[in-house]
């Protein structure tokens, strides 16, 4: 799955969580005895749930972070030269930018 996916992926299991939160706290206000155990127990394994998704989500793109981290590190160890001249490029623009007044 690509970044973008994953993103949105994450993003619509969060929100799928909180709307389950949501409707079970509604419907939780009368509830009482064992139909309110019930409820919590709905509401924790719910809870459960979007962690696992969330948690494998956020580990494939800690992964994903990495790697690309570890291919940066290669082409800066193989072309030196050019990440130096990237950095001051971009030093040099960013201190045009905020000398501006």
């Amino acid at each position: 799955m690509k970044k973008k996916q994953k993103t949105a992926a994450l993003s619509r299991e969060f929100d799928k969580c909180l709307t389950d939160i949501e409707s079970l706290l509604k419907e939780t206000v009368n509830l009482t005895g064992d139909e309110l155990v019930h409820a919590r127990s709905k509401l924790h394994e719910r809870i459960k749930e979007g962690r696992g998704s969330v948690n494998t989500i956020s580990h494939d793109l800690a992964l994903r972070a990495t790697k690309s981290a570890a291919k940066a590190n290669r082409k800066v160890h193989d072309e030196p030269w050019k990440a130096i001249g990237g950095a001051a490029a971009a030093g040099l623009l960013f201190g045009m930018l905020i000398s501006r007044e």
